[in-house]
């Protein structure tokens, strides 16, 4: 017979037994439900990439290579999510995160004045210098790896580092696509197959990545540092046709660019000058309206929410629910980028630019969940495909020889709209009809200087390289 403490010890047992084995089933299906998706993902993915030619051009492999990169950059950033760039409690001054928003320039003030003309220059080595952005960072973040858990002094300018690194990366490849392009798709479809394919490598990588960061974080940093190796070797058995030739002429390979007439005299002497075309200034322009919204809901909406919540709605809900509207519509925008087959870029950036002042100008109207969701919607939709418009009008209308450089600088305005717009949402009072008046009235007043800015007409391009 046994006695009542002995039962009680044996159905304790039972229970977490009967517990570990719920809970091991669970896990198992978990795990064979990841894996079936990411397989799923990971060959539809790969159609698409080598969809309508893409894959005799060589473009399918660069996308994949954006894969992989996209799959790196999410582990370093699940890695240093509780160590670095995330330990500013939500209760701080605003001042700890203006200077938060501050240092989110510092990888593009280098990438535009530095890494962009010296990506121009070793443009013939193209493939090399997208292979040693990969290379860089794997050293980086291994690097990290032996710095994270011991707060050393390396892990602040390594990580710096690595966003450059990430930076260049996008940058270089930008301006390799056309070389790859093949005949009959169009630079928004293929820049917006670059940004699905980098979905779906956070897709697949961001669960790898959070298991090995359960472990410690310097895990998620060598595996990282293994999806960058990768991805060099990679880089560098890219197409021979994303290098140009050093003789290769100055007006670029695509026909029917725009662009300016070559200062031969100073490209002999070692300057290049070529002068903005205005379908880059336009564009880069009117994306800076969506932009600068981006920034200014990021801030505005996180301090506001939880101040004044709307009534019945908790705040983790309502910024959940914006900031996941604003991400199904950035998808939506890259989806219809990759399906649509003929596109107007400057027509792009300017519906985008107004949709926004409209969706701004209902929020302030009639204030409420619903207006914030249809707002963050539309302004993940805009922001997507206003940017897609505008990387392909630069890598159509700037001459390649300086296209890195252009690339880079429209990326450092562009992050610079988003943060004038953060620094604007944190000094604004905290009231919600102050907020979405201010957002209304800047997007009209921006988009009227856009629209009345004076233009010249530039040659078109082929429709099937719009």
């Amino acid at each position: 017979m046994s006695t009542p403490e002995e039962s009680e010890r044996r159905t304790a047992m039972d229970s977490m037994t009967t517990g570990a084995r719920v809970t091991g089933r669970g896990l198992a299906s978990v795990a064979r439900g990841t894996g079936r998706f990411s397989r799923f993902a990971f060959r539809s993915a790969r159609r698409a990439a080598a969809a309508e030619g893409a894959d005799s051009s060589g473009l399918s492999r660069l996308i994949e290579l954006g894969a992989l990169n996209a799959a790196a950059d999410a582990a370093v950033a699940i890695s240093l999510a509780g160590t670095l760039f995330f330990q500013i409690p939500t209760g701080e001054a605003r001042g700890q995160v203006s200077l938060f928003l501050a240092l989110t320039l510092l990888p593009f003030a280098v990438v535009a004045p530095l890494i962009g003309p010296i990506l121009d220059r070793f443009s013939h080595g193209r493939r090399w210098a997208i292979g040693a952005t990969m290379a860089a960072r794997a050293f980086l973040t291994w690097v990290l790896a032996g710095s994270v858990d011991s707060s050393s002094v390396w892990l602040f300018p390594a990580a710096l580092g690595v966003l450059i690194g990430s930076k260049a990366y996008n940058v270089a490849r930008a301006a390799a696509v056309p070389r790859l392009l093949p005949e009959g798709l169009t630079l928004v479809t293929a820049n917006a197959r670059m940004s699905m394919a980098g979905m779906v490598g956070v897709a697949i990588s961001a669960p790898i990545a959070a298991g090995a960061s359960a472990i410690g974080p310097a895990w998620s940093l060598r595996y990282a540092f293994v999806v960058f190796i990768v991805a060099t070797v990679l880089a560098i058995r890219l197409p021979k046709r994303v290098d140009s030739r050093q003789d290769e002429d100055d007006l670029g390979f695509l026909s029917g660019e725009a662009s300016e007439a070559p200062d031969r005299a100073g490209a002999r002497r070692g300057r290049t000058k070529v002068r903005i075309p205005p379908s880059m200034a336009f564009a880069l322009r009117a994306n800076c309206g969506p932009r600068w919204l981006s920034g200014f809901l990021t801030l505005f909406m996180a301090f506001l929410l939880r101040v004044h919540p709307i009534a019945g709605h908790s705040p983790q809900f309502l910024l959940a629910a914006v900031i996941g509207a604003a991400g199904i519509g950035n998808f939506a925008g890259i989806a219809a980028g990759s399906l649509m087959k003929r596109v107007n870029p400057k027509v792009t950036v300017v519906l985008a630019m107004l949709a926004d002042a409209a969706a701004a100008i209902f929020a302030a109207l009639a204030y409420g969940l619903f207006s914030l969701c249809l707002l963050g919607l539309i302004a993940g939709l805009a922001q997507c495909l206003a940017k897609l418009s505008l990387d392909s009008t630069i890598q159509r209308d700037v001459p390649e020889r300086v296209r890195t450089s252009a690339l880079a600088r429209s990326d450092t305005t562009l992050q610079l709209a988003w943060v004038t717009g953060g620094f604007v949402g944190i000094g604004l009072p905290l009231n919600p009809r102050v907020g979405m008046i201010t957002a209304a009235v800047v997007l009209v007043a921006w988009s009227l200087f856009v629209l009345a800015s004076p233009r010249r007409r530039t040659p078109e391009s082929a429709p099937a390289q719009a």
